[in-house]
């Protein structure tokens, strides 16, 4: 699989999930879309969207309910697709929507492999294949960013590191859709900047392609240690998402977060 065919891979997959068409990504304008249901989204997406912004770099797609047109089209035809998802300008949309009860919430970089970049690497553990099977008592917070508790039945394969027989360091994907699957990493704390995660990204990104599916990765921007990851094991930025959410559930987890003693800026992937 080529780096081309990822990438056409990764938009026709936001074009089903956006409920628009692969080349709107590649417009010089900007495209509005209304959002609908369809089974083959990525499966933990809520559809329709109130409002999903994506961008590959070139302009700036919306999929939104037909109710919140108005709202959005004079957000994207205000500000340029990037400055669209950040502050100052990001705080318009969110006033906008607040009458609605609804909030901006959600906000990632997505990476994409460049096969000539991947590789295999040594961290000096040794490293498992590992199937559905095997995570069954591994649903825990030490591994929750490499597994979903919620969505069990699709994380499908990972790859372990293991220290003289204690898992140190993992790394699992989800069949979130028929054509890509997500990779997501964690490594214990005593265990870390040893290029572990490296290791494992790197490794389960080959074993994703060897099985005919695209590996992405999901990353806050903000979250330097995971995108230095992604980087490190040979993947590139390739789009950028923003979604809409109901005021409930950005209260819900502004709760959990204050919790655990995470800070705001860390986004739920």
């Amino acid at each position: 699989m080529t780096e081309n065919q990822i990438r056409q891979t990764a938009m026709r997959q936001s074009a089903i999930d956006l409920n628009c068409q692969p080349d709107d990504f590649l417009k010089s304008e900007n495209v509005m879309v209304y959002s609908k249901t369809n089974p083959a989204a990525r499966k933990y997406l809520e559809l329709p969207f109130a409002c999903n912004l994506v961008s590959y770099g070139t302009n700036l797609v919306a999929s939104v309910q037909e109710q919140y047109e108005e709202i959005v089209r004079r957000y994207i035809d205000t500000c340029r697709p990037e400055h669209c998802f950040e502050t100052p300008n990001l705080h318009l949309l969110d006033q906008a929507f607040q009458p609605y009860g609804q909030r901006v919430c959600f906000m990632a970089e997505y990476f994409l492999p460049v096969p000539a970049l991947l590789k295999q690497t040594d961290c000096g553990y040794e490293l498992r294949v590992m199937q559905q099977t095997d995570f069954a008592d591994l649903y825990v917070d030490a591994w929750s960013n490499a597994l979903c508790e919620k969505r069990k039945e699709l994380d499908v394969l990972g790859v372990g590191a293991f220290d003289h027989g204690e898992l140190v360091g993992l790394a699992a994907c989800s069949a979130d859709c028929d054509t890509m699957w997500q990779i997501g990493v964690d490594v214990s704390e005593d265990y870390r900047r040893q290029g572990i995660a490296r290791a494992l990204t790197g490794k389960l990104a080959l074993l994703i392609l060897e099985r005919g599916r695209t590996p992405f990765y999901c990353a806050a921007w903000s979250n330097l240690k995971s995108v230095r990851n992604a980087i490190s094991s040979g993947f590139r930025p390739a789009w950028a998402e923003l979604t809409v959410k109901p005021q409930q559930l950005v209260d819900e987890i502004n709760k959990v977060e204050s919790v655990r003693g995470k800070t705001a800026t860390e986004t739920v992937c």
